[in-house]
């Protein structure tokens, strides 16, 4: 499949794209499965049926099981509907659609990004996507440079061009980049209870199916898994709950979330490793009860990319970021404290852990 062209405006998604050699023959429906993830066979039909999707070149009507030819073009319009949405507790959140930027020149921006922005359209999330609301500011295509999951809010580094895009990407790939996060967690009897520790439990997947979302952990002298590190800060605790900061050596996919709970710190809102399996399909399918966000308490896992120390043009850059909104509104329910010395406190963390790679 070649893209010939594509965009995204404030309400809808138009792409034109052109058949290659290997689709030939493929019915139509098939086609925009691959290449519409995220879509049921059911909505495909339904968009076929509505003109939403065309083949430009046909002047006979259209079928799911027509056959494409070498040559065709299609022509695709998705329009922003309520798939999007996130719910808790039966109510519709309102989501952010401005944020911080937190460093800007002619080659990068770099964001906070709220929770549930995805980094890029993927699967039904297609338009509350930082490229997306980039693209439309900027009038220009916009680079993910690197990912942080939907729920994560935090530090997120867009390249303006693709040059600039590379040279950051290749940092992240090649483990240059210094990364800190700031958790809230629950308490499990058995926690360490230290104010640091480390964490290098192997990490990795081998369930299949829909489980395979789930990232296992093995011990650290095992053979399984990947190896992983991450270190641990805790910056204060209450009878319930603890929150600090993680300094992940290594990048696995879940990494701090699953490190966090073997050291029996889940992570508040963490649906999966907090909640379990059957947790996390609750919320996935909209089938949730009042019991359910008792346990998760917020809305989304509580973790937040607070600061990146980053080779960039010839030096090491440090970003931060102020925490997020929903944090500072739960502290003042659950644990009272002065937000400016939470912030001088992190300050300091970071600094300090920083300034062994300047």
């Amino acid at each position: 499949m070649t893209v010939l062209d594509k965009k995204f405006l404030e309400d809808a998604f138009h792409a034109t794209y052109h058949v290659d050699l290997k689709h030939q023959g493929m019915r139509f429906d098939q086609f925009l499965l691959t290449h519409m993830k995220g879509h049921s066979r059911e909505q495909i039909k339904k968009k076929i049926a509505n003109g939403e999707i065309v083949i430009t070149n046909r002047e006979s009507a259209m079928r799911p099981s027509s056959k494409l030819h070498y040559g065709d073009e299609i022509q695709i319009v998705i329009h922003k509907e309520n798939h999007e949405d996130e719910f808790w507790r039966g109510e519709k959140i309102q989501l952010q659609n401005t944020f911080e930027t937190v460093y800007e020149d002619e080659d990068i921006i770099v964001i906070n990004k709220p929770p549930f922005m995805a980094t890029h359209p993927t699967g039904r999330h297609m338009f509350y996507c930082a490229t997306v609301l980039l693209e439309q500011k900027f009038g220009k295509t916009i680079h993910s440079c690197h990912r942080i999951d939907r729920e994560t809010s935090g530090i997120l580094v867009m390249g303006k061009n693709s040059k600039a895009a590379m040279e950051v990407s290749t940092a992240f790939e090649n483990d240059l980049v210094r990364k800190v996060y700031f958790w809230i967690s629950k308490h499990t009897p058995d926690r360490l209870r230290e104010d640091s520790f480390w964490a290098r439990e192997r990490l990795g997947g081998n369930e299949t199916g829909l489980k395979k979302v789930i990232t296992k952990h093995f011990p650290e002298d095992s053979n399984e898994g990947k190896e992983a590190e991450t270190f641990y800060r805790v910056l204060g605790s209450n009878a319930k709950y603890s929150y600090g900061l993680a300094f992940p050596r290594t990048g696995r996919t879940h990494q701090i979330r699953v490190h966090a709970m073997v050291k029996g710190y889940p992570l508040l809102g963490d649906k999966l490793y907090l909640g379990g399996y059957e947790m996390f399909q609750r919320y996935k399918d909209n089938l949730t009860s009042t019991e359910d966000h008792d346990a998760m308490e917020i809305a989304r896992h509580a973790l937040h990319a607070i600061a990146l120390n980053i080779p960039y043009q010839g030096t090491r850059k440090i970003l931060q970021a102020g925490l997020p909104l929903d944090f500072l509104d739960w502290f003042k329910q659950n644990m009272p404290l002065d937000p400016v010395a939470l912030k001088e406190l992190i300050a300091f963390e970071v600094q300090n852990y920083f300034s062994k790679f300047s």
